[in-house]
């Protein structure tokens, strides 16, 4: 296989300010692996494009039509092609900073570039909260369809459980390119329900429904409904993660580009024809609105998108630890007992921290929505800009932001958006909690509710 060469970041360059070319591989995460027994960088871009929609054309897009319902369909519509638009405008950011420093494995990795030991570990913590957060909604998701497919037979609880066994055995594999042929059927059965959602809703319209071009509605109204489609692209947390292990890292803006490319048209297109049927009255998750036979058959469908995604995360969070303990350890790449006792303790402890927050913690989807405005609003969108403007001050200081004075101001730019989806979204998740106890609609823990 061909070296991969690519050009030399700033703190390996040569004192006299020349660039020079380097071997990608002598300071990857993972380095050189042609004698190692357990081996990474073996993805291609299409199945890293793969792995990226199973993670995030999943459940999230299930709440877009309740969003347009909300504030009206064609401030809706924009809404979500715009946000697709800016997300892949800060992929291109992430892949550019991971070129650069190619140790960069994890969010927290970048932390330690752009503010030290305490930048890593804060952001180390909230990849792997969030990644947990992101498992459990994966398995309420599962919790829904086991119910609604068996008429709500069971406790809610025992659903839950159900489905948390395959997703932990899902994730135990080491590397992503065991899990990413599995993802070829998760994507298939989103898509899949995603169609079949949209066929009932059309069959089966709402009486009476109620479409409207925009609606008028209060700050805190209008932002709850927001944060479905800004959240439903939070996945850039986990990019680092998966350009590490490509074989050709230099094409992961491909897989980038499919990625927003499908996901912006997707859920336009879903967004927008569950809406126009089922009207002003569609819930979240919308499948949930449709006939009894098109509802059980949508929700069957996905529910191998739901295990895999779930799966997907869990093993994320499993894996920032697991490479954090052993970087530059024989135990990264050997089949060795503490190695394998290690991971297999994590997987355990990843998916068992997601099931009791899924079914004992009462506001859990609270917590969701706040764990994605403090997290993912700065990993999928804020963050991106500190890494361009942090690279090109290394390079030439002010000078080369006033050279590149476009792309300054759009990191600038997204900086602030990061920052404002932060606050507005921390506000609307505290106050969706204090206003929940007081209408009394928050259940008892680990309730059958």
């Amino acid at each position: 296989m061909a070296r991969k060469t690519f050009t030399k970041s700033e703190h390996e360059a040569p004192s006299n300010g020349a660039v020079r070319p380097y071997d990608y591989d002598d300071r990857d995460v993972f380095g050189h692996e042609e004698n190692h027994q357990i081996k990474y960088k073996t993805l291609s871009w299409q199945l890293v494009a793969i792995l990226m929609i199973a993670e995030i054309v999943s459940n999230g897009m299930l709440s877009l039509p309740s969003s347009l319902a909300v504030v009206g369909i064609v401030p809706g519509l924009i809404l979500i092609v715009f946000l697709g638009v800016f997300a892949t405008y800060t992929s291109w950011l992430l892949i550019k900073f991971k070129m650069r420093h190619p140790s960069v494995h994890t969010m927290g990795d970048a932390g330690m570039i752009l503010f030290g030991p305490i930048g890593r570990d804060l952001l180390a913590f909230g990849t792997v909260v969030f990644a947990v957060f992101a498992t459990g909604g994966q398995l309420l998701a599962g919790q829904i369809a086991l119910a609604e497919l068996s008429d709500n037979k069971l406790c809610t609880m025992l659903y839950t459980g159900i489905f948390t066994i395959p997703t932990l055995l899902i994730s135990f594999p080491r590397t992503f390119d065991s899990l990413s042929w599995i993802s070829v059927p998760s994507v298939i059965s989103i898509a899949a329900a995603g169609i079949v959602g949209m066929v009932g809703a059309g069959l089966h319209p709402a009486p009476d429904r109620e479409v409207q071009i925009t609606v008028s509605s209060n700050f805190y109204t209008a932002f709850v409904a927001i944060t479905n489609p800004v959240f439903a692209y939070a996945g850039h947390f986990m990019f680092f993660v998966l350009v590490s292990e490509m074989r050709e890292p230099q094409k992961a803006m491909r897989a980038a580009y499919t990625l927003q490319g499908t996901a912006t048209t997707f859920y336009a297109v879903f967004a927008g024809v569950t809406y126009a049927y089922l009207g002003s009255q569609v819930q979240s998750p919308s499948f949930s609105s449709l006939d009894t036979k098109w509802k059980k058959a949508a929700y069957g469908i996905a529910i191998p998108n739901f295990l895999i995604a779930g799966s997907l995360y869990s093993h994320t969070a499993s894996k920032l630890l697991f490479v954090r303990i052993f970087r530059n350890s024989r135990h990264l790449h050997s089949h060795t007992v503490t190695g394998w006792a290690t991971w297999a303790i994590l997987i355990f402890l990843m998916n068992a921290a997601a099931f009791v927050l899924a079914v004992g913690v009462p506001i859990f989807n609270y917590l969701i929505g706040l764990a994605a405005s403090l997290f993912a609003a700065w990993f999928t969108y804020g963050i991106a800009g500190m890494f361009f403007l942090h690279d090109t001050y290394k390079d030439d200081g002010t000078r080369e932001w006033r050279r590149r004075g476009v792309n300054t101001t759009l990191s600038i730019l997204t900086i602030l958006a990061g920052a404002f989806i932060c606050v507005a979204g921390t506000y609307v998740s505290i106050k969706g909690i204090v206003d929940g106890y007081k209408d009394g609609q928050i259940p008892p823990a680990f309730s059958c509710g």
